[in-house]
């Protein structure tokens, strides 16, 4: 074929000349590159894989102890660590750039797709092709002597109307067909899907902003008020007010614990933890509740959830006078599965030094061949308290705050225990021991003197470590949740196809019918789909003829 006369070949050596783009045309295309689907999958997957430093690491959200303890464990890796925002994932800048990608791209692929559903919604059904035979599932059959075309193809319509096709009756070059297509609900379950989606990336957001969440350890007996002072550590969102706390009083009475007794290979592995607790709403009557792992207690706008546990020995200090000085029960942090605690007693007052303990708890003492102290059992069948006590500045009076679960010793003289050639004190439930340089005594008191002797059940108090979690958008997760799972499923198992009957004169008078289907994706059962169609018609086309009178078949 000529080419016209003013036809211009450009040197191969000019390449190929991209037009320009200008400001408008980047800012289209980087557009059309954030709202395709591929790139909000793309967001979605660095979403789930930013989320993993958040499960590795503690986070000043959840467990601000936690992050504490790391810095201490971590000192070189932790502040590295922090200026990445490696304690604070799901508020960091890059976590929140993330997010906000992913929405702007659901928001930008989801609205384009839903025009164009509805548009395809409010169509016809496409033409019958010329040619069935090329269909899947195509299949011919004879109709019953004497049936009209029309009449034929108009109970073919309402058949497929009925199976919940939308049909249309089509004329072309002599011939009469139906086109009938189904499974509109699957686009609509798919959109359904990513709606939801955007919907749970609202709440949450929304939920972090105006939520929050506090720590408190309680002791057996002790109250916990929800105001903001009364939170061991509180993590507030971004918009949180602290009028909006509800006021209500939460006391722990029991705190219990079951453990294997019978299986040896898990022998001393807790079975259930029980936190039985009283809550006093302000101006209601108090009420017994349980909080155990996953399953929270529910009061105030609130979540009560169980975080940890372990046991709280009760410490008296007295004088040289006997004069009581210090007298707490204080937590003790669990080290291993059979609960070898260690814990912090400080007594800045009283004394003629400020005195430090530290001190291991062992609930079932038991002695290794190197002479080590060790729990062989978790529960209380023979406790014993151990402390190593040092005199001198505790640090407190510079007004910097310490914790309570760590001792500065650098400038302190350790007078029991270690290189001091003074044996650490050893104490029972019950127990008073001289404290060394004559400050004083210090007693372990028994939480249950009234035990028969050698019953140390209930000798210890226990403590436990709560999470109070207010999120005003937990309903709103959930329905959006379970709308996700709905047009999800739908989208699965929804079939989308389009099927077509045809009737065709033949030129002995007779009128062929033929059926045929296509599916848009994988649909295993449309060729039976296609064959149950046929059958059903031509007994619809029989059982009507049958019905007509003899004189009408005429």
């Amino acid at each position: 074929m000529s080419r016209p006369s003013d036809h211009y070949d450009a040197p191969a050596s000019a390449g190929i000349v991209q037009p320009h783009l200008g400001f408008a045309g980047w800012l289209r295309w980087f557009w059309r590159q954030l709202t395709n689907m591929r790139t909000a999958l793309f967001l979605l997957l660095l979403l789930a894989i930013a989320a993993v430093p958040g499960s590795l690491v503690p986070q000043r959200s959840s467990d601000p102890n936690g992050v504490t303890q790391y810095f201490a464990d971590n000192p070189d890796l932790a502040p590295l660590l922090d200026t990445v925002q490696a304690f604070d994932v799901y508020s960091s800048a890059w976590f929140s750039a993330i997010y906000l990608l992913l929405f702007i791209s659901l928001i930008g692929c989801v609205i384009p797709r839903t025009k164009h559903h509805y548009l395809a919604l409010r169509a016809k059904p496409p033409r019958t092709p010329a040619r069935l035979s090329r269909l899947a599932g195509f299949t011919a059959r004879i109709a019953p002597a004497g049936t009209d075309a029309q009449a034929a193809v108009e109970s073919a319509r309402r058949l497929l109307k009925t199976s919940g096709y939308r049909a249309a009756v089509f004329e072309n070059r002599g011939e009469t067909s139906v086109s009938a297509e189904r499974g509109y609900l699957r686009e609509t379950g798919n959109l359904v899907f990513h709606f939801a989606l955007v919907g749970i990336l609202i709440t949450v957001g929304f939920g972090g902003g105006f939520g929050f969440s506090g720590q408190r350890v309680l002791v057996e007996g002790q109250t916990f008020v929800n105001t903001l002072l009364a939170y061991d550590s509180f993590n507030p969102g971004r918009f949180f007010n602290d009028t909006s706390l509800t006021p209500y009083k939460l006391t722990l009475d029991n705190f219990d614990v079951t453990y294997e007794e019978e299986n040896l290979k898990a022998y001393g592995q807790p079975i259930d933890f029980t936190a039985e607790v009283t809550i006093t709403p302000r101006g209601e009557a108090a009420e017994a509740s349980q909080v155990k792992v996953n399953g929270p207690a529910r009061t105030g706008g609130t979540d009560v959830y169980l975080l940890g546990n372990g046991y709280a020995p009760t410490l008296t200090v007295k004088d040289p006078n006997g004069v009581v000085v210090f007298t707490d029960s204080v937590p003790f942090l669990p080290q291993d599965a059979n609960l070898t605690s260690l814990g912090v007693i400080k007594v800045p007052d009283g004394l003629a030094e400020q005195l430090g303990m530290i001190g291991f708890f062992y609930p079932t003492q038991a002695t290794a061949d190197s002479g080590a102290f060790f729990s062989s059992f978790p529960d209380l069948e023979y406790p014993l308290l151990t402390l190593n006590v040092y005199s001198g500045d505790l640090g407190l009076d510079a007004g910097v705050p310490t914790s309570v679960y760590s001792l500065d010793i650098d400038k302190m003289t350790q007078l029991t225990g270690g290189k001091t050639g003074v044996e650490s004190i050893e104490l029972k439930p019950g127990e008073t021991r001289e404290l060394p340089n004559g400050l004083g005594s210090v007693t372990f008191d028994d939480a249950n003197p009234g035990a028969q002797n050698g019953d140390f059940s209930g000798s210890v108090l226990r403590f436990a470590s709560f999470d109070i979690h207010h999120d005003p958008t937990q309903l709103w997760v959930l329905s959006f949740a379970v709308l996700a799972l709905l047009g999800l499923l739908t989208s699965l198992f929804v079939p989308r196809r389009r099927v077509w009957v045809k009737a065709v004169p033949e030129q002995d008078g007779s009128l062929r019918l033929e059926y045929a289907g296509l599916a848009r994706g994988e649909d295993p059962t449309l060729e039976s789909a296609v064959s149950d169609l046929a059958d059903r018609h031509t007994d619809l086309l029989l059982s009507s003829q049958s019905a007509t009178p003899a004189s009408e078949q005429k």
